[in-house]
């Protein structure tokens, strides 16, 4: 009865500081189920991105002695199959061409034989690159090392000793080749096998008529998407209707499952959802605790009389924990609830779904737990300190106004300290062994997590946000250095020095407040900064992907036609067209890719950045290639297999554009290439254009990077550039926007979007609840003294001094620990997760439109507070006066 009559006293007389509470504890829920949402939509994008990715889901092997028709028929009949089609693989012992007087020839290789549906059944996995698709095409790196055209004839080594011409009708690419050529059945976890290097694709019809010796029957198999949202459940269900099948067909087939290999990624990669829900997600309910303590905290003096006048009047213990178990179900349940419905709002804003989880259990366990932090919050900020208040505090003590300032124990024993150091301890050791908690080796993006580097940026935030408490209080302590600062900046005059001992007397309150606001601050800043970085490197990565806003291409020694760079460079939307020569040229007996470049345009045009090279800046390396134009790039690894060192002379093969001979260049090694537009992740050379082009006979751009004209977006440039181009042309357009929903893997299918909106805008909540909030609620508390200045005759200008010189101390407290915080905060955040980004920036992106928002807000939110303070200590209050 007591705890009803109590809540309907604080409902009627305290009700700022109970609906303060409850809203510090819908913070934190709504916040931690809000990100189950993220969670719940990264996990669905992934399985979607993952299925997207694939383009032939199984290769099913039919075993010898066992009919390829019957597994065919076995696919059809299975309802889940949509596409079925039978592909066929046979060895060449060679392939030769002769050109121009010359003769070309190449190793080993693989024929395949496919129907003449295959590319409708499965778009994409073979896409033509000049001539036609169908009848016999060669391979990209085929046709490069027999330097054959279509109409060229190609004689085929077959197995015993025979040969076989065929009249090449087309230049193709392949598709996702490793698994396209991958060995089924291969033991996990043994080491993949490289894709052929020469490859005649031809129709089953041709393949048979060669009598090419033993052929390999496959099955290719498209298989339907309803498939659960979760990549671990959709790998469970895809790897098992694959095991299933092999038990139908009673071993007579083994299933190369690919679909099922893109889900287990996915599965694992789903884990760095869950990792950004920790670096970033977690600081921010932690800061939403921190306020609702805060808020609590700042009615402890007037919670202590109260429960004092109760404990005089002959309440029980029992009867006072009552009393604090009763507000605190309130504002749990209160809190709790609130939370849970504006984070379903949030969730629908922020990700276009309200759900907690991709399944019942999951969204049921992800909000349960939110609540259960929420009733922890409020245990921690109301039902600990009142129940501790009324059993230990004694009337006397209860009425005391100056209580003994004591230093917190966590700073006591220097627990800010020993938390700086542990986490710069743990940050300085996983860097220092190059650890990185998502790989990207060569651009396949893997998570390998330790929880042991989680640590290192964890550790940081909460030593920066002791330290910065620790330093707020020891400023505060300096009385000649607060009476020069509250003079001059506050306005006291005359009063500076009463008016920096009540500074002085209240300085744990203070602190406590300017510490939960840069608190706050650094989160929004560092969630800021890390969220622009990422957005910033997605775009560089699909930058170097595409290679420009929009990229013309034809196959590697299939130069452009010159007319067309000037067409292309007249279309509309177009601002600058820089030609590119990429060509394939022999590093000793390595086939690398050649890239011919104008070192005084292809800076500005390509975007490059310093981080792509080694050995100097981009701009350097670019102006020695134009004053050398022998000097060439090469990358690290090309670098390390060949030890070379600087001005070294490089003797690379290109093929003659007029004799299609080998002839060899003189180069000079000038530098590291680390990263080039389109260029592969591992061995490419860039050389100077106009040097490569008068050793072989002439310039062969065969690449166009275009830039947009400013208010254009790559699409509509693409549009406008294809209408140009021709579909006849042979070169393909592509632009950035696509690029940009392809490059990487389901890592960079997590879509941030909405992460930023959402935490981004609960930063600005809290910051304004730290910066006016707990001011107005602490001056709230203080009234009785304010009461008793203005009983003494000051006028309102003094009283205004005392509120803005505690205003002042929290709100330059909180600015100057949000700022240094937040960017070392970032600065960890960003290295920790370093392998996301390729290449890794070179420094912070930071969007100081926000960044001068959250700190506008908190300006604003601080004078407004402090203005309300005045007007309420203005107001006449006798019975204010009454308490003395």
């Amino acid at each position: 009865m007591l705890g009803l009559t109590w809540l309907g006293g604080l409902a009627r007389r305290r009700r700022g500081r109970l609906v303060g509470v409850a809203a510090g504890v819908a913070l934190a829920v709504g916040l931690l189920a809000s990100l189950g949402s993220f969670v719940a939509v990264a996990k669905s994008d992934m399985t979607r991105h993952a299925g997207a990715g694939v383009l032939v889901d199984w290769q099913v092997e039919a075993q010898p002695g066992t009919d390829a028709a019957a597994v065919l028929d076995a696919l059809k009949a299975d309802p889940s199959v949509q596409a079925a089609t039978p592909v066929a693989y046979a060895a060449t012992t060679g392939l030769q061409t002769t050109s121009g007087g010359t003769t070309q020839s190449t190793g080993p290789g693989v024929l395949v034989g496919m129907p003449a549906d295959y590319g409708q059944r499965f778009p994409g996995v073979v896409r033509p690159l000049a001539g036609s698709a169908s009848g016999v095409v060669l391979a990209q790196q085929t046709a490069a090392n027999l330097h054959a055209a279509p109409g060229d004839t190609v004689v085929v080594g077959l197995p015993g000793g025979g040969s076989a011409p065929l009249v090449v009708e087309g230049v193709v690419d392949i598709a996702q080749a490793d698994s396209f050529f991958q060995k089924v059945g291969a033991a996990p976890g043994s080491s993949p096998v490289a894709p052929p290097d020469n490859v005649v694709l031809m129709p089953s019809s041709t393949l048979a008529s060669l009598g090419a010796g033993p052929i390999t029957q496959q099955v290719h198999v498209r298989l339907g998407r309803d498939l659960p949202r979760d990549p671990a459940a959709a790998f469970v269900f895809v790897s098992g209707q694959a095991r299933n099948l092999e038990v139908r067909l009673a071993g007579g087939a083994l299933v190369g499952d690919n679909l099922g290999a893109a889900l287990g990624a996915a599965r694992q990669d789903s884990l760095y959802a869950q990792l950004l829900v920790v670096l970033l997600g977690l600081p921010g309910a932690a800061v939403a605790m921190l306020l609702t303590r805060a808020v609590a905290a700042s009615g402890a003096t007037r919670r202590r009389r109260e429960l004092a006048v109760l404990r005089a009047r002959g309440a029980t213990a029992s009867a006072l924990a009552s009393v604090a178990l009763t507000e605190s179900v309130v504002v749990a349940v209160g809190g709790g609830v609130l939370g849970l419905a504006a984070a379903w709002v949030a969730g629908r804003w922020a990700f276009g779904s309200g759900s907690f989880g991709t399944t019942t259990s999951s969204a049921v366990s992800w909000a349960g737990g939110a609540f259960l932090v929420g009733v922890l919050a409020t245990v921690l900020a109301v039902f600990v300190p009142a129940r501790r208040e009324a059993q230990s505090v004694g009337v006397v003590a209860a009425r005391a106004e100056v209580t003994r300032d004591r230093m917190p124990f966590v700073l006591r024993w220097g627990i800010d300290v020993w938390l700086l150091l542990a986490g710069g301890a743990v940050f300085w050791l996983t860097s220092r062994g190059k650890y990185a908690l998502v790989l990207a080796p060569e651009g396949v993006p893997a998570i390998s997590v330790s929880y042991w580097s989680l640590a290192g940026p964890l550790l940081l935030w909460a030593g920066i946000g002791l330290f910065g408490w620790r330093l707020v209080q020891w400023s505060l302590g300096r009385r000649a250095a607060l009476v020069a600062v509250v003079r001059r900046f506050a306005g006291a005059g005359s009063l500076a020095r009463p008016v920096a001992s009540s500074l002085r007397r209240q300085r744990r309150t203070i602190s406590t407040a300017g510490a939960l606001l840069g608190l706050t601050l650094a989160f929004g800043f560092s969630t800021a900064a890390f969220n622009a970085t990422y957005r910033q490197q997605v775009e560089v990565d699909a930058v170097l992907t595409n290679g420009a806003d929009v990229t013309v291409s034809s196959p590697p020694g299939v130069a452009v036609d010159p007319a067309l760079a000037g067409r292309v460079a007249a279309a509309p939307g177009v601002g600058h067209v820089e030609a590119v020569d990429h060509r394939f040229v022999y590093v000793g007996a390595d086939l690398q890719d050649l890239y011919g470049v104008n070192p005084a345009t292809v800076v500005a045009a390509s975007r490059l950045q310093d981080s792509y090279v080694a050995g100097g800046s981009v701009r350097s390396l670019m102006a020695t290639m134009a004053r050398d134009p022998s000097s060439a790039l090469v990358s690290a690894e090309t670098v390390t297999d060949f030890r070379l060192q600087p001005g070294d002379t490089l003797r690379l093969r290109v093929r003659d554009g007029l004799t299609g001979a080998l002839v060899e260049v003189p180069f000079h090694y000038a530098g590291v290439v680390k990263e080039f537009p389109t260029a592969p992740t591992d061995s490419f050379v860039v050389v100077n254009s106009s040097y490569v082009a008068a050793a072989t006979g002439g310039p062969q751009p065969n690449q166009l990077l275009v830039s947009a004209a400013s208010g254009w977006s790559p699409s509509r440039v693409a549009a406008s550039v294809r209408s140009v181009v021709g579909a006849g042309s042979g070169a393909t357009v592509t632009d950035l926007d696509s690029a940009r929903r392809v490059v990487g893997s389901s890592l960079t299918a997590v879509d941030l979007a909405g992460l930023t909106r959402l935490e981004l805008s609960f930063a600005l909540v809290l910051s304004a609840g730290a910066a006016g909030l707990v001011l107005l609620l602490g001056f709230a508390e203080r009234r009785r003294t304010f009461s008793i200045i203005k009983a003494l005759g000051a006028r309102r200008a003094q009283l205004r001094s005392f509120l803005a010189a505690e205003a002042l101390v929290v709100l330059a407290g909180g600015v100057v620990l949000g700022g240094v915080g937040g960017w070392v905060v970032a600065s960890v955040l960003v290295k920790v997760l370093t392998g996301v980004f390729d290449p890794p920036p070179s420094r912070l992106a930071v969007p100081w439109g926000y960044v001068v928002g959250l700190g506008s807000l908190v300006v604003v939110t601080t004078v407004v507070a402090t203005s309300l303070a005045l007007s309420a200590a203005l107001r006449p209050r006798p019975e204010a006066l009454r308490e003395l």
